[in-house]
């Protein structure tokens, strides 16, 4: 039995141990424009590369080899019961699977270039205000 097998195992049996919250109203009110918040807004570039190295590196890795996993395994089962509904039925829940991935893939895949394409537009963003201010120095204006 492979790696795959064992870890869902445990991760299955655990499940049931494990306590679950989830706050559908809000939450509470964090950051610089919340009540009693720090007056600043920072950005953590090296930790937005960070989580997108982890998805590419770690995620999308992990999910592919599952996925290579639960087909194989999928397959042979629809070999061993060729003949039996079960088989179609078998075949079916794989395709749905597959289907499920592809969007899983691809959400990981939009929230990695979001997180390397955050960082930047921050920069930009910085360089833009900072040349703007920049200009207003500049104005005739300025020494009357």
């Amino acid at each position: 039995m492979g790696d795959f097998d064992q870890e869902w195992r445990q991760s299955r049996a655990g499940a049931g141990d494990a306590r679950v919250d989830m706050r559908l109203n809000g939450t509470a009110p964090v950051g610089p424009l919340a009540p009693g918040g720090t007056g600043s807004f920072g950005s953590a570039p090296a930790e937005k590369v960070a989580a997108a190295n982890t998805i590419e590196n770690e995620l999308e890795d992990k999910t592919k080899t599952s996925t290579e996993h639960a087909d194989e395994a999928t397959n042979s089962a629809v070999k061993g019961f060729g003949g039996w509904d079960t088989a179609a039925g078998l075949k079916k829940a794989g395709e749905a699977w597959d289907r499920q991935v592809a969007v899983l893939m691809g959400r990981l895949s939009s929230e990695k270039d979001a997180l390397r394409g955050a960082t930047g537009q921050f920069v930009r963003n910085d360089i833009g205000l900072g040349d703007q201010f920049r200009s207003i120095g500049k104005s005739k204006l300025h020494g009357v």
